[in-house]
């Protein structure tokens, strides 16, 4: 699994923190995402398609 985002699209919601914070952070100053690691490993693949589905900007991709 491959990981994107685009931070320009990100709202600051902080879905994707909460449901793969392995994988997600926010910025300090304005909370726009900060992908963790584009690459996780298949224990994550659950929460990591969570935080995709439930990004209000859909700023996550996902490539199997």
């Amino acid at each position: 699994m491959k990981v994107t985002v685009e931070p320009d699209r990100c709202i600051a919601s902080g879905q994707c923190a909460l449901l793969a914070g392995e994988v997600f952070d926010q910025r300090d100053d304005d909370g726009v995402v900060v992908l963790l690691n584009e690459n996780p490993p298949p224990d994550q693949a659950g929460p990591v398609h969570e935080a995709a589905k439930f990004c209000p900007a859909l700023a996550i991709h996902i490539e199997e």
